[in-house]
């Protein structure tokens, strides 16, 4: 089991705590508008009335939870995760087979690789008109601009892996009278993982990336629509508190997917146990 390195992780605070600090007292003596950059007590205290259940007016009287306790965060979480799942789950299953035949086969490659450079510089921002128009709004367009975001990497990374293959391992599966089918599913693909998977902790990135986007445009729920509504009313803090909530959500799916590619990747190389 790995064990925490407290000194590294101390050493990793400085500087965040550092520029907390300095943004408080920045904020407490009043040197910047409230409106434009509030304190980070602000903040927090908006990010905890943003997690919190809502309480009906009834039960808290001139309290300010009548008012600031809102229950939206944990909504708006399960909706943009929600998304995220779906449309790289589309992407990546639609990339991988797609990949793996491109890297395998040089007719494939050759058919497919120049469509795939000419469509992958687009950001799938630039979708957004064709998505909406194909789809509409709600979770349809949102769903399919994410499935975009993540199909590329996961393609890229997959035809890597599959084509920069040692090739001492393919010349001496073939030595040993390895068929393709063989020599393609226990040579070249489980060379090829940890390419895979480089490719699918990027995808999910990039869909995590897209979907506050989308959420801007079509959607009335999840995190990225929340940022917007603040925005248009004007709450920093509310915005700084979504902000922080999607920190914290991409921080917790990295570190769940590398500590999923370091279990698959046991066998490789170089990789601590």
């Amino acid at each position: 089991m790995t064990k925490f390195n407290w000194r590294e992780i101390g050493v990793g605070l400085i500087v965040p705590v550092a520029l907390i600090t300095i943004w408080q007292l920045i904020a407490s003596m009043g040197w910047v508008n409230p409106h434009v950059l509030p304190s980070p007590a602000a903040v927090v205290e908006r990010w905890i009335a943003y997690l919190l259940p809502q309480v009906p007016y009834s039960e808290a009287p001139g309290s300010w939870l009548a008012w600031a306790v809102s229950g939206e965060l944990i909504i708006d979480s399960i909706g943009s995760m929600f998304r995220v799942a779906s449309g790289f789950l589309i992407g990546a299953a639609l990339a991988l087979p797609l990949g793996l035949m491109m890297g395998a086969s040089p007719r494939v490659y050759a058919l497919l690789n120049p469509l795939a450079q000419v469509l992958r510089p687009i950001p799938p921002i630039a979708y957004i008109p064709l998505a909406i128009l194909w789809f509409g709004l709600g979770n349809p367009p949102a769903v399919f601009l994410i499935a975009i975001g993540a199909f590329f990497p996961v393609l890229i990374n997959t035809i890597a892996g599959v084509r920069h293959v040692d090739g001492i391992y393919i010349r001496a599966a073939r030595n040993l009278g390895a068929s393709q089918r063989t020599l393609f599913l226990r040579v070249m693909l489980p060379a090829a993982v940890p390419y895979i998977l480089s490719g699918v902790r990027i995808g999910i990135g990039t869909a995590f990336i897209v979907v506050i986007v989308s959420e801007m445009i079509a959607v009335n729920n999840g995190l990225g629509f929340r940022i917007l509504e603040a925005r248009e009313y004007f709450w920093s803090d509310k915005i700084m508190a979504g902000m922080i909530s999607i920190g914290m959500l991409g921080l917790t799916i990295d570190i769940g997917v590398n500590k999923l590619n370091n279990h698959l990747l046991r066998w490789h190389r170089g990789l601590e146990h």
